[in-house]
């Protein structure tokens, strides 16, 4: 299989031909669409993507060729927020919601996040990679190649590390690319309630701290929401961030308008997530500081919410659009980045085009990556996926329908 992982026979430069391509380059209309393209790699990088007949042909001259059969190629898609490691599952409080139990009865029941904290504290580090694994797997079929992974369901500095180190350990096991968020600041604890300060400044902080000596954080999250963070207290754990060189994101406008989403711009966040509250101020200000609007379908169908995200603002004002599956025990148990496709169209009425833009090259600029993956271009990542499919529309308008053909990270044909 072609590899440009080794300086062998195995790293010639391999064509992929024959093929229709959406590059998602921004500097092409629309989707990028090269009707009867191929591109070159080697060395797991892009080194040519263009239209078939204008292939360099002098330097690919001993280049293993893969006959694509006029299947469609994307870049390997993206899932930009993600809590998928965590112990144990929600399914009873899940019953419970059904049968009318309010949030007060599942908490008296033991349900909510206590449920999923006392859980993940219990296992160790490879029992929570051996449970993240299934999930994992399920979303590299849908030819992801790039996953977000969160802390915050430790809420002690022992346990968020722990989840940090199973994220990082599930990317020796898996071609994938990984990238964490450090998220203590998700939830209080049983042991600090009342004390949010003392929670921020007992935990939060000095888990941060060591979390990046270990070279475990990528980024750093919070929830700012009533039940969770204020914007002050996120304010500290932000200006520790920005201390220690790393980036931010943050959970915000969620179940009402705390101007999170302007706090995380003000800090130049990678992203804002979950803006069902956001308003045109909140947009204008997302999108003047580049900070990606990530949308998240599954937890507003999980929750049965009625607060659509102001995406005709967003658009308005210019700001990039990313859609993640948000896949969590409690509020998203969604493992399908496909379905979170669809759900952005039907619930949210994004277009197609903003559909595979938001699972592609926006999701790649909410994890500051670019200058990487995310799109089909010369000297970035060989991400991507290979479909059988007659139109890219159909990636958005299936439901529970999965038409990967190939999914290829750095060069490499892994399914």
């Amino acid at each position: 299989m072609p590899s440009g992982n080794t300086k062998s026979q195995d790293d010639r430069p391999v064509l992929w031909r024959n093929a229709r391509i959406a590059t998602l380059d921004p500097a092409r209309h629309g989707l990028g669409i090269i009707e009867h393209g191929a591109i070159a790699t080697q060395s797991g990088r892009i080194i040519f993507v263009g239209a078939e007949d204008a292939l360099p042909r002098n330097t690919l001259d001993d280049a293993q060729t893969m006959d694509c059969q006029r299947r469609w190629i994307t870049p390997a898609l993206i899932d930009c927020h993600t809590h998928l490691v965590f112990g144990g599952n929600r399914a009873m409080e899940f019953e419970m919601r059904l049968n009318g139990a309010s949030y007060e009865d599942i908490a008296k029941a033991g349900g909510g996040i206590v449920s999923s904290v006392r859980d993940t504290r219990a296992l160790s580090e490879d029992e929570l990679v051996a449970q993240a694994l299934p999930r994992l797997d399920t979303l590299l079929a849908e030819g992801i190649s790039t996953i977000e992974i969160k802390s915050g369901y430790g809420l002690d500095v022992e346990t968020e590390l722990k989840m940090l180190r199973a994220a990082r350990k599930l990317e020796t096991l898996r071609p994938v690319r990984i990238v964490t968020s450090y998220l203590a600041a998700h939830a209080t604890p049983a042991e600090y309630k009342g004390r949010t300060t003392d929670y921020i400044t007992e935990v939060a902080l000095p888990g941060m701290e060591r979390g990046h000596a270990e070279g475990l954080i990528d980024a750093v999250d919070g929830f700012c929401e009533g039940i969770a963070f204020s914007v002050e207290e996120v304010r500290r754990v932000f200006d520790k961030a920005q201390s220690l060189g790393l980036p931010v994101k943050l959970h915000a406008e969620q179940l009402s308008n705390l101007r999170g989403a302007e706090l995380a711009a003000s800090f130049g966040a990678l992203s804002a997530d979950h803006l069902e509250y956001l308003d045109q101020a909140g947009a204008e200000v997302l999108a003047k500081a580049g900070t990606v609007a990530v949308l998240l379908p599954g937890a507003f169908y999980a929750l049965r919410e009625t607060q659509v995200p102001p995406v005709q603002a967003l658009r308005d004002a210019g700001a990039d659009i990313a859609l993640a599956t948000d896949c969590n025990p409690g509020t998203s148990p969604l493992t399908s980045l496909l379905l979170t496709m669809n759900m952005g169209a039907t619930l949210f009425r994004l277009t197609v085009e903003e559909c595979l833009v938001a699972t592609t090259r926006n999701a790649a600029k909410a994890l500051g990556l670019t200058s990487e993956t995310g799109t089909l271009e010369v000297g970035k990542s060989a991400d991507f996926a290979i479909w059988d499919i007659e139109r890219p529309a159909e990636l958005v308008y299936r439901i529970g329908f999965n038409p990967l053909h190939a999914r290829i990270f750095k060069g490499r044909i892994t399914s």
